[in-house]
């Protein structure tokens, strides 16, 4: 696969994007075992491999990586567990990975937004309209934010005021506090019979 890349790449710079990802919504089960492992092998293990067969090219050519974790990286998620889980794993390597970068010529850069207008809610199982539009963003606003924070050479992003200060209280916390607050709010998001 490493030398069909590198056979078939365009030249110049490099822009790794991993933005695939799935989500689920509910409490864990041991009957959703399947899911909870789908979403790690999605979020967490392609990002790890896609990012390694092409850091070769990366490093030959120069460029960056931009990895989609999420505004739940910062605290224990309930009912959306393996979720957060995995976009606090995408924050942390990421992270850690720009500084092993330094002076590559490749940076690495995790970018964190929260609610988004997509569809990616109702995939996950949340019931329609249980995700507010007031104070959510639209894709074309996380981008730019990205390419701002990409050109910035910083290693995270967190787009909009709101998600800012959420992830700042999140932050500073107790996890157990951080929990239990987002337990309040994803329970009462979930769908009905929602598995995840």
């Amino acid at each position: 696969m490493r030398q069909c890349v590198e056979r078939t790449a365009p030249h110049g710079r490099v822009l790794l994007i991993n933005n695939s990802g799935i989500g689920a919504f509910g409490a864990f089960s041991g009957r959703d075992a399947e899911r909870q492992l789908a979403m790690i092998d999605v979020n967490v293990r392609a990002l790890v491999q896609l990012t390694g067969l092409l850091l070769p090219l990366l490093r030959a050519r120069g460029g960056a990586i931009m990895n989609v974790a999420s505004t739940v990286a910062f605290q224990p998620t309930p009912f959306a567990a393996t979720y957060g889980a995995t976009k606090a794993f995408v924050l942390h390597w990421t992270i850690a990975l720009d500084h092993e970068l330094r002076g590559s010529g490749v940076r690495a850069l995790a970018v964190c937004p929260g609610t988004t207008r997509t569809e990616f809610f109702q995939s996950a199982g949340l019931a329609p309209g249980t995700v507010a539009a007031r104070g959510s963003m639209s894709s074309d606003e996380v981008v730019e934010a990205a390419f701002r924070a990409l050109a910035a050479g910083r290693s995270q992003v967190v787009p909009g005021w709101l998600n800012k200060a959420y992830t700042f209280a999140a932050s500073k916390l107790p996890k157990s506090v951080a929990a239990g607050l987002a337990a309040r709010v994803l329970r009462r998001r979930r769908s009905d019979g929602a598995g995840a």
